[in-house]
């Protein structure tokens, strides 16, 4: 017989969004467990770069000087490069915030679980979850899974909640519809670097874009993009050449202060897979993060996209009380909400990925995608931003 637990929600999945979403569940008194198929304080894909809204949320949340304090660069300014035109603009004091940070995903991750755990709530790694239990009324009340050592568990809850990825077992497991599907990808390579740099850099060339993004241990992440076809075409023989080929197209004068320095970890690399929007919840179940909201990492916004609605959707639980009528009004407000400041950032963000754009094109669409964060800030800081139909109707 598999053991069983049973706790006010279980999240499936122990990144960026589940750890978010346990602590502020935990916080607020909720009975919490996670479950995460890795172990703590392993790497993850990452562009790193946090933006105003996500560095704002650390902050409130308490846990923004543990990243500091980690020896976590301070991003003062940011450069962007349309070929031979650069445009270097200075991270202003606003709303709380006056530096940004991208933070290694091993120092971050692990920084949400402390918190979260030390708000009470529970994680257990190395676990797999296989399948979903249902009532007789079709409402989700448990996942099944087992352990690293073959033991089957199952673990009930008042809402399962899928924070498992791009892929998310959950999303399948619910059978949760997309409700908006992109078409544009674009393949990255990176590689960390022993490289004095200051500041987000962006580069952008015919078909081709880059970036250089100062984190933790004295490095400094770059990357190079291209079209999945391109990428595969370029690193099918040779993963260093090919990067450093596309880094020549995207930046050719940034790409020389590499000449000579091999990266201090292998190479890492991102396929590409076209963004998509997920319904959020359904009966007994919620998405949140990647599971439910994906969108190309060029724009390096998933990070942040992920602690709003980490966010959204714990305050829509707390907002939703015990009874299924109001937890569920509260869900359609979450997905509501996450739509609306989310929508026009996935267009500009399709744009960009399909890396069909003339240099003053992408110009604009990068203004563009600065002006779509706005409301997101306004979102999170509680100013006049419409959080509900009935605001705006």
């Amino acid at each position: 017989m598999p053991s069983v637990t049973k706790h006010d929600a279980v999240v499936v999945g122990a990144r960026v969004a589940g750890a978010a979403t346990a602590l502020l569940l935990a916080r607020a008194g909720g009975d919490v467990l996670v479950l995460d198929r890795s172990r703590y304080g392993t790497d993850t894909l990452s562009t790193h770069a946090l933006m105003r809204p996500g560095v704002l949320q650390l902050s409130r949340w308490g846990v923004l000087d543990r990243i500091v304090a980690a020896g976590t660069p301070a991003v003062r300014r940011t450069g962007l490069h349309f070929g031979d035109r650069t445009v270097d603009l200075a991270v202003k004091d606003a709303a709380g915030v006056s530096a940004l940070y991208a933070p290694r995903r091993t120092l971050l991750d692990a920084v949400l679980v402390d918190a979260a755990r030390e708000a009470g709530a529970q994680f257990r790694y190395a676990t797999s979850v296989v399948d979903v239990v249902r009532d007789r009324g079709g409402r989700v009340v448990a996942v099944v899974g087992h352990d690293v050592n073959g033991h089957t568990f199952e673990a009930r809850g008042q809402v399962t909640i899928g924070a498992d990825g791009v892929r998310s077992t959950i999303a399948q497991l619910v059978g949760a519809p997309v409700t908006r599907a992109g078409t544009a990808a674009a393949a990255v390579v990176y590689g960390y670097f022993d490289l004095d740099h200051e500041g987000y850099d962006w580069f952008y060339g015919p078909g081709v874009t880059a970036g250089a993004i100062p984190t933790n241990e004295d490095c400094t992440l770059v990357f190079a993009a291209a079209s999945p076809e391109r990428m595969r075409q370029e690193t099918v023989t040779d993963i260093e050449a090919g990067f450093r080929r596309v880094l020549a197209a995207a930046a050719p004068r940034f790409a020389p202060r590499l000449e000579g320095r091999s990266p201090v970890e292998r190479y890492r690399r991102f396929p590409g897979i076209p963004g998509h929007m997920r319904k959020p919840f359904g009966d007994g179940w919620a998405l949140v993060g990647d599971a439910g909201y994906h969108r190309d990492p060029l724009t390096a916004h998933g990070i942040t996209d992920a602690l709003r609605d980490a966010e959204l959707l714990a305050r829509a639980l707390a907002h939703g009380g015990h009874t299924t009528r109001a937890t569920t009004q509260a869900l359609d407000e979450y997905e509501w909400t996450r739509d609306l400041v989310s929508r026009h950032l996935f267009d500009v963000t399709e744009r960009i990925a399909s890396l069909r754009w003339t240099l003053d094109e992408v110009s604009q669409l990068i203004t563009d995608l600065s002006d779509a964060m706005g409301p997101e800030t306004d979102l999170l800081t509680g100013s006049s931003h419409p959080t509900s139909r009935e605001a705006v109707a």
